[in-house]
């Protein structure tokens, strides 16, 4: 099984993630940041990975520290249920609309991390949760994954379906990427080593 479970405990929060690559969508995520934990379903569905997640943290100040370790943890579990990575596709790519928005996610499973991130919300919030938050996640998730993410947000008004058209093809381009190549038992690179 290619699954991993983490936990990390600050000052600021407490976070428990068990993620597995090979599942069928089921989740169970409280993390106290209501959009976020709306977001994580969507990607958990639609990458059909098993996930739960469990946070406390400082969200009486803001959701940032929760929001960001959240992703930290997470990277870290996919990092380790990715094993030697012998087999995968490694590049995946997916887009997704919602209603007027189009978001495009693409990955290279290289152990280079980096996000290149594209998107303009017309909103600095929806609901009571900060857009600039999707940033901080998504960056500690690829630096702590050490995966190549890029993520455009073509075009869109809403910037609730912008969001979570992200989160919709982050979970299918990772599902692609990190997918068995059926025949492959190296690991996909000319170096031999990702």
């Amino acid at each position: 099984m290619r699954q991993a479970s983490h936990h990390r405990k600050t000052g600021e929060t407490d976070v428990k993630v068990a993620f597995a690559l090979d599942g069928s969508g089921a989740c169970e995520i409280d993390s106290g940041v209501p959009f976020l934990d709306h977001m994580l379903h969507l990607f958990a569905v639609h990458g059909r990975f098993d996930l739960n997640v469990k946070a406390i943290g400082d969200t009486h100040i803001d959701d940032h520290h929760t929001v960001e370790d959240i992703g930290i943890v997470l990277g870290g579990c996919l990092r380790e249920a990715l094993g030697d990575k012998r087999g995968i596709r490694r590049y995946g790519n997916a887009f997704v609309p919602m209603d007027e928005t189009l978001a495009q996610v693409v990955i290279d499973i290289s152990n280079r991390p980096h996000l290149e991130y594209r998107a303009d919300y017309p909103s600095r919030e929806t609901g009571r949760f900060q857009t600039e938050l999707v940033h901080e996640f998504l960056d500690k998730l690829a630096i702590e994954g050490r995966i190549a993410l890029h993520v455009i947000v073509h075009y869109g008004h809403n910037t609730h379906h912008m969001i979570e058209a992200v989160f919709k093809a982050l979970g299918r381009a990772l599902r692609e990427a990190t997918s068995i190549e059926p025949g492959r038992t190296d690991v996909p690179s000319s170096k031999g080593l990702l």
